[in-house]
């Protein structure tokens, strides 16, 4: 049976060799080492020529490597109207540019409640997120953009969140974050039983086929009663892995899986093992 998913990097791997280095040889790592997905982690901020994108798409052609792109950290949908634009400017950047990079998902963190009901949150960031896509469309940038599951109850980006995001605008999916959700509800979330309540959920608001395109960030995690702390590696946390690889196997699920452990493609390797021992 062949594997549902691509998987690979949130970031280069760690192994990536100096020359090239950069984004090319991440791409040709990925491939070395056997994997089919990398994540280019523009976290603090997208500065790459047209030239460099051009690049990179081609060798992710060549290389067989699905290309996605992680935006700037500094995005907030609930930002106040002067820092917006700002925000705004850093998402539609990396969906820009990540276009030309070959990428296909555009991930990014949709920012904090500032203590306000999710709701109100809501009502100001999926009309702010619905023109961005808007704009994008019309410049003929086909990107999907993908609000991230977050690990802190502070933060806008629960799965009820970026599910109505996702309902409300074409071009929008969640970017699913199971270690995230895991920490977000301190401890729970880590059983077979609440992951199939999670994929129904996503299956009825937002329709079956985002289960087969769906776009996952793995790793351990270490969390207090208000949400995540920090990344761990797999085998040092209380991550149930191999039963949420059975869980979204016995759904029919597909799509890519990035892995943001603290020890990347060792643990990507690991999650693919995994997943290839559940699929066959």
């Amino acid at each position: 049976m062949a594997q549902s998913f691509r998987i690979g990097t949130v970031g280069s791997p760690k192994s990536t060799p100096k020359k090239p280095g950069g984004s090319i040889g991440a791409v040709q790592q990925i491939r070395a080492l056997g994997l089919s997905a990398l994540e280019l982690g523009w976290v603090q901020s997208v500065r790459v020529s047209e030239e460099t994108c051009l690049a990179i798409r081609k060798e992710a052609e060549i290389q067989d490597v699905g290309i996605s792109v992680h935006a700037p950290y500094f995005i907030n949908l609930n930002a106040d109207d002067e820092e917006w634009p700002k925000s705004r400017t850093r998402l539609m950047d990396a969906a820009i540019y990540g276009n030309l990079a070959g990428a296909t998902d555009i991930i990014f963190h949709p920012g904090s409640y500032f203590e306000k009901a999710p709701d109100e949150v809501l009502n100001i960031a999926i009309p702010r997120l619905s023109g961005c896509i808007e704009e994008l469309r019309k410049a003929g940038n086909p990107v999907i953009l993908r609000p991230e599951t977050m690990g802190k109850s502070a933060m806008l980006g629960s799965l009820e969140d970026t599910l109505e995001m996702s309902r409300s605008i074409p071009g929008v999916l969640p970017c699913l974050d199971f270690a995230h959700l895991h920490a977000r509800a301190a401890g729970k979330e880590n059983s077979k039983s609440e992951w199939f309540i999670q994929l129904e959920k996503i299956e009825k608001i937002i329709g079956k086929s985002a289960l087969q395109s769906l776009h996952i960030h793995l790793s351990g995690i270490e969390y207090t009663a208000k949400g995540e702390r920090n990344h761990l590696p797999l085998k040092e946390s209380d991550f149930n892995l191999r039963e949420l690889l059975e869980t979204l196997s016995a759904a029919g699920c597909s799509g890519r899986i990035l892995c943001e452990s603290p020890i990347l493609e060792e643990d990507a390797l690991y999650i693919q093992e995994v997943l290839h021992q559940v699929q066959t």
